[in-house]
């Protein structure tokens, strides 16, 4: 039977996608790992290849089709033997069914990096094979419908949407309907705000601009609203002397200058947290639900800020690499997040992440811990200021406040206090960190 390629969840948290671009066209036949379509996630823009053999039957979404759900059909793949003929028309497309985009909401994906296509038989209980669209066995499933007890009226007997579409709940088998009424009524998440359509009469008669969410968006909405509900953050302030490490820099670019390397005072940052998690390492972990995950290694996540949204590229091993080393991945991983090529296992993970703010001339602020970590660094811009020396003398000193945000779940005040002073010790002594 002809197979259905779906939507594939390309990231853990990929709802719905944009089909950029198709590489195939009808009646092309395609390999195992032949490059199918381009797809634009809520994070970036990523190939998609064919997990089967066969010839492209019929596309089912266009190209540049925005929105598309996961588990939602895209295309029909043909086997040997079969042809266009075979393909079961009597349902709609994917797009003109909101039965099959709620079913496609609720169905989790296979896999974060390829989906494959849906199978075209299930078995009943006598062993027999049950031919039935996945939209079909949607909702048949939805409504607690046994398939088996269906006839079929699309090609060879297959079990089509219009089949199981007018059955009632009531229709399904009694233990179907058995469950608890609290299990079919889950708690309704708690609300996030008045609705588009209150906000939207408040302003009825101001000149506005309506700007729909694009993936991105919706995501970064949906998590940090979710760290902020979820997250007992508590936070711990420093003040760090910038003066030696920028001589340092100073100093450090003149010699690399025959190799074109140029260390950012971000690139110390980097490093300096990366051994003050090894110089701490109760506070290198996780929140895992159920229990904390404890990292050897230190993989450092830095928040990168793109058009519409931002990336959080993790360079992981940050401890064992060199400024030089750190510095060229950090401008590699910051350009690709800015065209949207990073791959998902080069922004998931890490135990910790920095915010670096600085640059915009922001004295300091608070960030949002980005789960599962542990705990996050905002850096804020260096500037001179009249300090007390160690002698009791006044004097002028280039000082960065930073403040770090942390989930008390995982990092206690004391060991957070750690952390942080082991952090500003780095940078405030520069060259223990090439030690």
């Amino acid at each position: 039977m002809p197979t259905e390629i779906l939507m594939p969840a390309l990231s853990p948290t990929m709802e719905e996608g944009t089909l950029a671009k198709w590489h195939v066209k009808e009646g092309d036949t395609v390999s195992s790992g032949d490059i199918m379509a381009e797809i634009e996630t809520d994070k970036a823009t990523m190939e998609f290849e064919a997990v089967d053999e066969g010839t492209i039957g019929k596309i089912l979404i266009a190209e540049g089709t925005e929105g598309v759900k996961v588990n939602t059909a895209i295309a029909i793949l043909l086997e040997d033997g079969e042809s266009a003929d075979d393909i079961d028309t009597s349902a709609p497309a994917p797009e003109a069914a909101p039965a099959a985009d709620a079913a496609a909401e609720a169905a989790p994906a296979e896999s974060p990096e390829k989906a494959a296509p849906a199978p075209a038989a299930t078995k009943g209980a006598d062993g027999n094979r049950i031919f039935a669209s996945p939209l079909a066995r949607r909702i048949a499933a939805d409504k607690g419908v046994d398939l088996a007890t269906i006839k079929g009226s699309g090609p060879h007997g297959r079990i089509v949407k219009a089949d199981v579409e007018g059955l009632s709940t009531s229709a399904a088998p009694q233990a179907a309907t058995a469950a608890p009424a609290a299990a079919s009524a889950p708690a309704k998440a708690p609300a996030a705000g008045p609705a588009a359509d209150a906000v939207m009469a408040m302003y009825e008669g101001r000149e506005y601009e309506e700007i729909s969410l694009n993936g991105m968006r919706k995501t970064i909405a949906a998590r940090l609203t979710e760290a902020k509900q979820s997250i007992p953050h508590f936070y711990l302030r420093r003040d760090i002397e910038l003066d030696a490490l920028l001589k340092f820099r100073g100093e450090l670019n003149k010699q690399l200058e025959s190799r074109g390397v140029k260390l950012s005072v971000n690139d110390f940052i980097i490093k300096a947290c990366a051994l003050a998690l090894q110089s701490v390492p109760d506070a290198n972990a996780v929140w895992a639900g159920d229990r904390m995950l404890k990292l050897k290694p230190s993989d450092v996540a830095v928040a990168v800020a793109i058009e519409g949204g931002l990336f959080t590229p993790v360079l992981k091993d940050a401890e064992m690499k060199s400024l030089s080393a750190l510095s060229a991945e950090m401008k590699d991983l910051a350009s690709r997040a800015r065209d949207r090529k990073l791959a998902p296992h080069e922004y998931q993970g890490g135990s910790f992440a920095i915010s670096n703010l600085g640059m915009f001339g922001i004295d300091n602020f608070d960030a949002v811990i980005n789960p599962p970590h542990g705990a996050i660094l905002a850096v804020g811009a260096g500037v001179k200021k009249p300090v007390v020396g160690k002698d009791g003398e006044l004097g002028i000193a280039t000082v960065m406040s930073a403040t770090l945000s942390v989930d008390h779940r995982v990092i206690d005040g004391a060991l957070g206090a750690q952390l942080l002073q082991a952090i500003k010790d780095n940078l405030e002594n520069p060259m223990t960190m090439l030690a």
